[in-house]
Order: structure tokens, then C-alpha cells, then sequence
């Protein structure tokens, strides 16, 4: 499929044609920028990690233009930092046997802009042309605005296709923003345990933003280790790692549920939890 914007590129480590890493994606993930996907869809990639039945794909909406940068990174230009990005991203697909990554290569700014249709139109396309089983994305409680953007045209996107093309699972993920908040009944639990070392690899390649002065390896580890810990008060741990997901699948069955009142339904149930324990303990 042709991409929009200059530079976008849809990367194959196997060297399948973008027609076949498409039709045999399981799993996608669409993130707002590099690495992303590595923190917070570990879950689809160790699910399809040496599988020939399951197969995971990542979309990067935005270009990486406006990241920190250190070390030997300190003087690159935006566009060095593009490069550098789209090539860190590549090789954590090769690492994470990804079926594929496109990269769309949109400005944040773009992403940001409710009026840009360009952006819901060829995630409209991408997912249309996969019909991924699962499809994760950032949360929409997330404290960056470019994730919430990203996360709000995703929902845009697959609630303009048809029915039986969306997918059967939208799972929104932690990375500006954990969801430990999230009521216990109401956490989607992704087991993240199985092969330590990939999860560790796919996400270190980024090196940019390592030696940026962001150690998203560590903080990463240290999250779905203290999850997986923290998950359940009077029992033993049942994992190794854990990632907490928002369920957004409600939102591709049902167009008129609205975006904004359905998160807000979230921390009106955990203000009610916060209530209620207090209330019966004093």
C-alpha cells in the first residue's frame, strides 16, 4: 500500500511483500512514537514471538522529530533524530520478529489537529487491510496529549469500517500513565513474563532515547515488576511482569458511546471504590 506522507515506510524483516505481513497480522499495535510499542504492547509481541500462526504488526504514527536528546545524540537536527528513530525502530522489529512496522511519519502537531483526516483515514486503511484480532494502543487517560490524539483516531478509524472488519479486542496500554487506578475488576491483566530477554532488547535498541536521559528500559521493567507484585494483596504472585490495559473494545461496538464519558466512567467508578472503602472503615 502506498503511504502518505514523505518518508513514511513500511519496514518487513522477513522480506514478505507489505500485502502478505499485512493479511497475516494477528496482533497490531498503533503507537505515537517510537518505542512506544516496545513499552506497552509487549503482550502481542511475546504472544506472536516464534509463531507462524500468530503474527504481530506496529504502526508509529508521528515522525520523532521532537525528542530529548544527550550523549552523543546532543547536536543532531530533528531530521538526524527522524533517521536515527525510524532505524532504532527497525531493528527492534527485526529483534521482536514483528510481520511488519509502518511508519507513518506525521508531525505531532498533525496528529494533535481533530480536523486532520489524513491520519484516521490510512489507520483506517491499515487496519482494514490487517483485520487484527487485537489491536492495542495508548490509553486514553494517558498524560501525553500526542498518545491521547493517537488513541482518539484509532477509535475514529475503526468505528469507520464496517462491523465485521474491526477487531475483536482494543486494549489501551500504559506509558505516559499507569493504570494501576484502574479497579481490579475493570484492569485488563496482560502477562508479560515469557522471554525477559526479548522484552529487554526490543525496547534497549532504542538507544536515542536511552542515552537521552530517559531510562524507559529500567522504568519499563520496574513498572510491570512492581504490577505484577502489587496486582493482588492476599496471595502469592501469580506473574513475573504484568501490564495493565483499559478495554476500549465497548467503543467499536457501540458508535454512539461517547469517548470523553467513557473514560470519565473509569475514574467515577474509582472515586466510588475510593468512597466506599473509606466510608465503611470509619
Amino acid at each position: 500500500m502506498k503511504l502518505k506522507k514523505q518518508g513514511a515506510e513500511i519496514f518487513i524483516p522477513d522480506n514478505a511483500d507489505a500485502e502478505t505481513a499485512l493479511k497475516r497480522t494477528t496482533h497490531m499495535a498503533i503507537s505515537a512514537h517510537q518505542d512506544d510499542i516496545e513499552i506497552m504492547a509487549y503482550h502481542g509481541i511475546v504472544n506472536c514471538f516464534g509463531r507462524n500462526d500468530k503474527w504481530f504488526f506496529g504502526v508509529v504514527v508521528t515522525d520523532g522529530a521532537g525528542s530529548p536528546r544527550d550523549d552523543i545524540y546532543k547536536d543532531y537536527t530533528d531530521e538526524d533524530m527522524k533517521a536515527v528513530r525510524k532505524t532504532e525502530q527497525k531493528k527492534a522489529a527485526y529483534v521482536g520478529e514483528y510481520s511488519g512496522v509502518a511508519m507513518l511519519y506525521y508531525s505531532s502537531s498533525e496528529v494533535k489537529n481533530p480536523d486532520n483526516r489524513d491520519v484516521v483515514e490510512e489507520l483506517a486503511e491499515i487496519i482494514r487491510k490487517a483485520q487484527p484480532e487485537v489491536l492495542y494502543t495508548h490509553n486514553l487517560a494517558d498524560k501525553h496529549d500526542t498518545h491521547v490524539a493517537v488513541a482518539t483516531k484509532v477509535i475514529k478509524a475503526v468505528r469507520s469500517l464496517p462491523k465485521e472488519l474491526r477487531p475483536q479486542k482494543i486494549i489501551g496500554c500504559e506509558v505516559w500513565r499507569g493504570l494501576d487506578w484502574l479497579n481490579d475488576d475493570q484492569k485488563v491483566l496482560m502477562d508479560v513474563s515469557a522471554h525477559q530477554n526479548i522484552a529487554a532488547a526490543v525496547l534497549a535498541v532504542h538507544d536515542s532515547q536511552i542515552c537521552g536521559g530517559k531510562r524507559y528500559d529500567l522504568a519499563n521493567q520496574g513498572r510491570r515488576l512492581a504490577n505484577a507484585t502489587f496486582s493482588e494483596s492476599h496471595g502469592v504472585d501469580k506473574y513475573e511482569a504484568l501490564s495493565y490495559g483499559m478495554d476500549l473494545t465497548p467503543l467499536a461496538e457501540d458508535d454512539s458511546l461517547d469517548i470523553v464519558k467513557y473514560v470519565t466512567g473509569y475514574i467515577d467508578d474509582f472515586r466510588k471504590n475510593v468512597e466506599e472503602k473509606i466510608g465503611k472503615l470509619l
